[in-house]
């Protein structure tokens, strides 16, 4: 018998809305927000006055820049919806919304179909394995056409979407929606912006495409559901109840993808996707568990998702509010966490205390007593707590994996304007550092310069501009340079002794270290380099294979050439020495970073540079133009395909330091008619010549 907890969690729908940037996630979370009541008024993109577009940058450039979280209800169901950013450069609002996600719903250009960021989105829902759905928007627009993005859909995403309603009427013709599961058509009246929705039959017309699109539907979802697999294939009538159970196993399972569409500016179908949403995405009830590790032996541990468990949550969002100061947005996995509880910091051991709880709708708030497992809120009070952070009440002790963030590929030098604004300056970066975990601030060593990158132009243009409005910080800034990485190319092996009075104490460590290099596949996922001790305890004490580790692991944050961040590398402590009167911590600190800054100038070290996939979308005409001026940057071509009838899609791995300015060049080369999206693929080691520009530029500079 469930509890009335359980009741209460099957009714929820943690969802995230993702997709390419323009596809029309905030237009459709307006929709949701007006037909749940939550809105008395829609709100537009390109009037700057929607509800979660709420920072001054979002409603001026019409894009969405930060993840907003907001509830609503719809048919005794709660609905938890995040929208998240379709432009890649904030791509990190994306990974950790679907990390602590229940479900998505994709949302595609009826026009332009599957778009590079589309995939992009897409792959990182499968990583985290969320049930999703699809929703193909814009079906009034010129060129619009549903069966070319289901193909596309199939083509580049996966072969489980399958359409369970299906338009009537094309582009200015599209009329309504209909709904495979029940067979009848749905309109939407124009006069109540859609909020009035009528039911009628299916034209004569269009009875046969439909009844085969029906066909097709059944004969898929038979193999989730016995009963209905039986009825199929005697010819029976099936329910439309029948049918949602088959679709809600298949979603919940990842085996099957509902399609649907409609046009969220027009106000068409958008309460099918309501209905969709609470039928078919799963409740946090339906994710029994989640699996955990021990933080010590790293052995997996399952944690039931029950509120009378003991508390595991994950805090997926650091925000920094001018009222209310740091706000950590969490989801709660197991547990219930209350105002005023404490918890501990599993990933740095600290015990923090709740002030208060929020729930965010938005840039509102309201404030709430407590969090059950299956919610997602924000707290007040913790000062240690970041992203990626597990917390947990004292009964039980667990780390649940980790987010992953792409690197940063460009960095610009800043300043404040006056010698006044320089400590605002350092409070700002670091509290923006703090929220955006693909925003890195260093000092150089050679320049002195503080040093701010990101994942792309807009990406930095946004923090400086955060930076005026937000904190009200004067700045000058440099050009937008590459962020260069180093590794190595062969083995190396060096020793250091660090021997020293120090205060009329001596100190005394010695480490013997080799350095061998690795590719990106011999690494653990999401790890940079790899650690490993070969000492034992009679050589160096264990108490002190700690500080050896972090202390060596530091020291490949500033290489041989360039002072970059060193990867690749797989460390070995091969050999050591201690004293038991002199040897301490801080002495086998600097041991080992010595003798890895000597082992590195001697593994011939090389530079490694950003490669991006550049997707260039243009006329036929001028495919062959765009090739050979991508070759010319020292791109590889890796995919030329028709996109739709329109437009040819080549997509290439292109450095990035030759795509600097490259919007004029590809609008000069296709006379305006080609457009383009960027996104980091990987770092690769540069050809020599260009290694030795590189070094002279940096060096140069320094000097």
């Amino acid at each position: 018998m469930k509890s009335e907890s359980d009741s209460s969690l099957s009714r929820i729908r943690n969802i995230g809305i993702i997709a390419h940037i323009d596809a029309g996630k905030t237009t459709t979370t307006e929709r949701i927000l007006f037909y749940t009541g939550f809105l008395h008024k829609m709100g537009e993109v390109h009037d700057g006055n929607t509800f979660t577009d709420w920072m001054d940058q979002e409603r001026e450039r019409g894009i969405t820049i930060t993840s907003a979280t907001v509830s609503c209800f719809w048919k005794e169901h709660q609905i938890n919806i995040i929208d998240t950013p379709g432009h890649v450069d904030f791509t990190a609002e994306v990974e950790r919304s679907l990390r602590v996600l229940d479900g998505a719903v994709g949302i595609f250009c009826g026009v332009s179909g599957v778009e590079p960021q589309s995939e992009t989105v897409w792959h990182q829902a499968d990583r985290y394995k969320v049930p999703r759905m699809a929703f193909i928007n814009k079906l009034d627009r010129s060129g619009a056409d549903f069966d070319q993005v289901v193909s596309m859909i199939h083509d580049r995403l996966t072969t489980k979407a399958v359409p369970v309603n299906i338009p009537i009427g094309k582009e200015d013709q599209f009329e309504g929606v209909i709904d495979l599961i029940t067979m009848t058509v749905w309109r939407f009246d124009a006069l109540t912006q859609g909020s009035e929705a009528h039911e009628s039959m299916i034209p004569e017309e269009m009875r046969d495409q439909a009844e085969y699109m029906r066909e097709e539907l059944l004969e898929k979802i038979s193999e989730f559901d016995d009963e209905l697999m039986m009825k199929f294939l005697e010819g029976e009538e099936i329910s439309p109840q029948l049918i949602r159970k088959a679709i809600r196993k298949g979603t919940l399972d990842n085996h099957f993808i509902p399609v649907l569409c409609g046009s969220s500016l027009k106000n068409k179908g958008v309460q099918l996707l309501l209905d969709a949403i609470c039928d078919f995405l799963p409740a946090p009830t339906d994710i029994e568990t989640t699996t955990g590790f021990d933080p010590v032996s790293h052995e997996p541990i399952v944690i039931y998702n029950d509120p009378l468990k003991p508390f595991v949550a994950m805090a997926f969002k650091v925000q920094i509010d001018k009222y209310v100061g740091k706000l950590v947005y969490i989801r709660v996995y197991a547990g219930t966490l209350r105002k005023g509880d404490t918890f501990i910091n599993q990933t740095n051991g600290k015990r923090e205390r709740v002030n208060r709880i929020l729930q965010m709708m938005s840039n509102r708030k309201n404030d709430m007593d407590a969090l059950h497992a299956g919610d997602i809120g924000a707290v007040v009070g913790p000062k240690f707590l970041v992203t990626g952070d597990t917390i947990t009440d004292a009964n039980i002790s667990v780390i649940l994996s980790k987010m992953h963030f792409p690197d940063t590929v460009i960095s610009m030098a800043i300043e404040p304007k006056t010698k006044a604004d320089q400590d605002a300056l350092t409070d700002a970066l670091a509290r923006l550092e703090e929220e955006d975990p693909t925003f890195r601030v260093r000092i150089d060593k050679e320049t002195g310069q503080t040093l701010i990158s990101g994942m792309g132009e807009l990406h930095l243009d946004i923090i400086f501009d955060r930076l005026k409005r937000e904190f009200n910080v004067a700045a000058n800034r440099g050009n937008p340079q590459v962020s260069y990485k180093e590794t190595i190319t062969s083995v190396s092996v060096a020793e250091d002794t660090f021997m020293r009075d120090l205060n009329g104490k001596g100190s005394f460590a010695q480490v013997k270290v080799r350095l061998s290099p690795l590719s990106a596949a011999e690494l653990p996922d999401d790890a940079k380099n790899l650690y490993v001790n070969n000492v034992n305890p009679s050589q160096i004490p264990a108490e002190y294979w700690k500080a050896i580790e972090e202390s060596a692991l530091n020291s490949l944050n500033d290489g041989a050439l360039i002072n970059g961040n060193v990867e690749r590398v797989k460390i070995e402590v091969i050999d050591g020495a201690h004293n038991p009167v002199d040897s301490n911590e801080a002495a086998f600190r600097i041991s080992v970073s010595m003798a890895i800054n000597k082992a590195l100038r001697h593994a011939s070290p090389v530079i490694m540079e950003p490669i991006m996939l550049l997707t260039v979308l243009c006329p036929e005409d001028f495919v062959g133009d765009v090739i050979a001026d991508i070759n010319s940057k020292r791109g590889k071509i890796d995919i030329v395909r028709r996109h739709n009838d329109f437009l040819q899609e080549i997509v290439s791995e292109t450095p990035l330091s030759e795509l600097f300015g490259y919007a004029t060049r590809v609008r000069s080369i296709s006379q305006g008619r080609a457009n383009y999206t960027l996104e980091f693929k990987k770092y690769d080691i540069c050809p020599v010549n260009i290694q030795n520009v590189v070094l002279k530029r940096i060096r140069g500079y320094a000097d």
